[in-house]
């Protein structure tokens, strides 16, 4: 099996920094799943049968988004998670626009199985209910980084000697500010191979290939 990278990720978080209109992103959205798309199939004309296709994560939970989109409008934000929630609006209509891109490969060639990977649902447990999960230091706050109320500074980032970083990482969900702890991949992971977050289901996928 092979496990597809988040393609577009970096297009879409240098967007967002740039100062972009969340209108003119959502327009990166084509052009991004179109890669990914030329990406399946010519690993497919290389011989793959298995491919697994992760989403986008809720993005709107990362420190680094928090802290650069602020609001004082309390409608901005997820009242169950404190996510913004137009930001998580925007990761979840690029997983649809990538699940209806599979389905069409999927289509396409029939003999190879395409698993899309929900990362947005399987990370958003933790994101709903941090205490079931271990999470008892922060899950909107960074473990390594500096300054305001989600411990991210874009101009000093983790790395810098002088920068705090939290007891217990495992406690937390984001490491950076960007990138999540091994802890919550380790959750977002076991959520891939045992549970609900894969479409086809990931067992019954890999067995049938058998």
């Amino acid at each position: 099996m092979i496990l597809m990278g988040e393609i577009g990720g970096n297009d879409y978080n240098h967007a967002f920094s740039s100062g972009r209109s969340i209108e003119e992103i959502q327009s990166f959205v084509p052009p991004v799943i179109n890669a990914i798309a030329l990406a399946i199939n010519e690993l497919i004309e290389f011989g793959a049968v298995t491919l697994m296709v992760p989403g986008n994560l809720p993005i709107g939970c990362l420190p680094m988004y928090l802290s650069t989109f602020m609001s004082s409008t309390k409608e901005d934000y997820d009242p169950e998670t404190g996510c913004l929630i137009w930001l998580n609006e925007f990761a979840e209509y690029h997983n649809e626009m990538l699940r209806i891109e599979l389905s069409r490969i999927q289509e396409v060639h029939p003999h190879v199985t395409i698993i899309y990977a929900d990362y947005y649902n399987a990370a958003m447990r933790f994101y709903r209910s941090p205490s079931n999960y271990g999470f008892t230091g922060a899950t909107l706050t960074a473990c390594c980084g500096e300054g305001g109320p989600y411990n991210f500074n874009s101009s000093i980032k983790c790395g810098f000697h002088s920068l705090n970083i939290c007891h217990d990482p495992s406690s937390y969900v984001n490491w950076d500010g960007v990138h999540l702890t091994e802890a919550a991949y380790r959750w977002i992971s076991n959520g891939l191979l045992e549970g609900p977050f894969t479409i086809p289901p990931i067992k019954t996928s890999c067995v049938s290939d058998l």
